[in-house]
């Protein structure tokens, strides 16, 4: 699997959130260490071709183009920083005026529409009251004598200056509450973009934190490059631990491929707990095409029914009895709630989704780890975390129980944790 990561320099999204903080920081360097190597290679054939005359050399071409720094008093390069310097005010008070001035620029302009609306309203209103009042007295006063119309004049021009009156109180009422809505909508505009303002900040702060992690993971990067003696040193020291903890299985297979005598299995056997040898494992052979990567559930359960139960996984060793710590293809929620209310230490082994392989969920004083197990070929390994490869599943827990999975975690395989429900979640693997 991680040779296929790095062979396509590609990973799925949902395998990348499968794997842990250190799983990530390995398996990034891991990448950028053949992107490395692929450069080299490439330089390294330019070279050689350019050597032998298969390529002319690259020739810079001159360039006219130049840069000039504005110089300070002190001759240095002049830089200013705003709010830093001699009268500037402070990146927030200028935050803050310019919150505020666009808040209320933007009620302004939304009263000032109000506004023209309630204004074109009150308009219209008192014309037709007007034009409707003047009809009626119109129609009242039309056969009354010629010296009556004065006084119909009079009676008109009275009403008008009351109409006049109730217009321009209307509109101050109106104005007024045209005024209050401008002050609540720039009160809400400005909380709003101080809102946006604050989740900007946060946006900085968590490229800050980005970029402090990045710094962190180039400085784990030389200490790996450092500690490489180291490495191999612990691989050798983990690999003999592992021959004597479980590996039998794995060396009797390559005993069988090189044809070694029934003896020699005796005498590694010897060395087993129990009554006597296991029954060898059978190498599965596969009848089926498998995708590359799991589809759905279906071809999940084929997978371990052809590949996986011959080779005993989830099995105890020695026995025919599933491993109280296997589990079926259950979510990583359902697994943290399995664990949720047991100790540090306790683990359980549950069948992955997303690769061909399993899922160790591990949990912590305050939290949860888990480790991807790959299977996809005749072996069995932590994906990015231990070098050390394991002939079956059971050997893989067994090993981890005395040795821990990382160093920076220290996680030592201590409590199983085993089934809840009846019938048992893996029920389907083994029908």
């Amino acid at each position: 699997m991680l040779q296929q990561i790095l062979h396509d320099m590609y990973i799925d999204p949902e395998l990348l959130a499968e794997l842990s903080d250190v799983q990530k920081h390995i398996l990034f360097y891991k990448m950028r260490e053949e992107q490395l190597r692929r450069w080299r290679e490439r330089e390294a054939w330019e070279a050689l071709a350019q050597a032998e005359g298969l390529r002319p050399p690259k020739v810079k071409r001159a360039s006219d183009k130049h840069i000039q720094w504005l110089l300070g008093a002190d001759g240095d390069v002049w830089v200013w920083i705003m709010g830093e310097g001699p009268g500037d005010k402070p990146y927030e008070e200028i935050s803050e005026e310019l919150i505020a001035e666009r808040a209320r620029l933007q009620a302004q302009r939304e009263a000032e529409e109000l506004w023209r609306q309630k204004e074109a309203e009150i308009t219209k209103k008192f014309r037709d009251a007007l034009a409707n009042e003047k009809a009626r007295i119109l129609a009242e006063k039309w056969k009354v004598e010629m010296e009556d119309r004065k006084a119909a004049k009079v009676l008109e021009e009275r009403i008008r200056e009351e109409f006049k009156r109730k217009e321009e109180e209307e509109r101050k009422r109106g104005e007024e509450q045209i005024r209050l809505q401008e002050e609540q909508r720039a009160k809400e505009l400005y909380w709003t973009l101080k809102q946006a303002q604050l989740q900007s900040q946060a946006s900085e702060n968590e490229e800050r934190e980005w970029e402090e992690q990045l710094r962190r993971s180039k400085a784990a990067d030389e200490e790996r490059s450092r500690g490489a003696q180291r490495a191999r040193d612990e691989y050798r020291r983990h690999s003999l631990r592992a021959i004597q903890k479980g590996m039998v299985a794995g060396l009797s297979s390559m005993f069988r491929e090189l044809g070694q005598s029934q003896e020699q299995e005796a005498r590694l056997y010897h060395h087993l707990p129990g009554p006597g040898p296991p029954p060898p494992l059978a190498i599965p052979v596969r009848t089926w095409e498998r995708p590359l990567r799991p589809v759905s559930r279906e071809v999940i359960v084929r997978w371990f029914k052809e590949e996986q139960l011959p080779r005993r996984a989830g099995f105890e060793r020695n026995t025919k009895s599933i491993a109280p710590w296997f589990h079926g293809i259950i979510s990583r929620e359902d697994a943290e709630d399995l664990l949720e209310n047991m100790t540090e230490g306790a683990f359980l082994v549950r069948v992955s989704e997303k690769i061909w392989g399993y899922t160790l969920s591990y949990r912590l004083q305050k939290g949860f780890k888990h480790f991807l197990v790959d299977a996809s070929a005749d072996f069995y390994s932590f994906l990015g975390v231990d070098p050390n490869r394991h002939a079956t599943l059971t050997d893989l827990i067994d090993f981890h129980k005395e040795e821990i999975i990382t160093v920076s975690g220290g996680e030592l395989l201590q409590e199983p944790c085993g089934q809840r429900d009846s019938p048992p979640d893996y029920h389907l693997l083994f029908e």
